[in-house]
């Protein structure tokens, strides 16, 4: 059970990792989707830093899932010990 855990928040972070790299990208473009300098091209930043803010969120989260199986883990061998 506790490995399950810690293998879904591993996951939850690598996922993160990646949604993180991919909404970095899309703002370092810097919004060349649209004609630079107009409301279009700066409309089309906001998504991916609303996308970067909930990705850090979420790494934030399933880090806190690893280190509580960690610590949860680390209580059930004092207890065996």
């Amino acid at each position: 059970m506790i490995s399950n855990t810690l293998a879904v928040g591993i996951q939850g972070i690598q996922d993160g990792m990646v949604g993180m790299d991919n909404a970095a990208r899309k703002i370092a473009r810097g919004g060349t989707d649209g004609p630079q300098g107009t409301a279009e091209g700066a409309g089309s930043l906001v998504e991916p830093i609303v996308d970067l803010k909930i990705y850090e969120r979420s790494v934030e989260a399933s880090a806190q899932v690893v280190k509580t199986a960690d610590e949860t883990l680390g209580t059930l061998l004092d207890i065996m010990a």
